[in-house]
């Protein structure tokens, strides 16, 4: 999955939460004014990746992601998750560092899931307001780690 399908998806779990996304139309837009230009058929492909089900409450249909389909993963790897899925804005990487960027006052609820989870190849991590700086093991390129944090997001 690229980076950008990750992103991508993590927003789309952002705006299902909230509880207001009552058609793919209506997703598609909200993700083109986030920057996400996407047609309706990616969008759907997305809501099914997600697990995503639509269901109706107060006389209306609207899009849900179950709690089960979320974080599939041991307990540490799904608090990695959470703190991905509601706080991660992006991820990047060089050589054998990560830099992640959050919401702004959420780098150590972050970074502090990732020390708890011990995903092998992190040597440490580095938390500041809004960045969470990873470094690698020897040997265990920022790429990995970087793909390994976007598919834990990506649930």
């Amino acid at each position: 999955m690229s980076p950008g399908t990750a992103t991508r998806r993590r927003l789309i779990r952002r705006l299902v939460d909230e509880g207001t996304v009552t058609s793919q139309r209506q997703l598609v837009e909200r993700l083109a004014v986030a920057g996400h230009p996407v047609t309706q058929a990616t969008v759907s492909r997305d809501l099914d990746a997600l697990g995503a089900v639509k269901i109706r409450s107060r006389g209306r249909a609207r899009y849900e992601i179950p709690h089960e389909e979320r974080f599939a993963f041991r307990q540490e790897e799904a608090a990695v998750a959470r703190a991905v899925v509601e706080f991660v804005e992006s991820i990047g990487h060089s050589a054998n560092l990560v830099v992640v960027h959050t919401l702004p006052g959420a780098a150590h609820l972050v970074a502090g899931a990732i020390d708890g989870a011990e995903i092998e190849g992190v040597l440490g991590t580095l938390a500041g307001d809004d960045t969470v700086l990873l470094v690698a093991a020897h040997g265990v390129p920022g790429a990995q780690l970087a793909s390994v944090l976007e598919r834990i997001g990506a649930g």
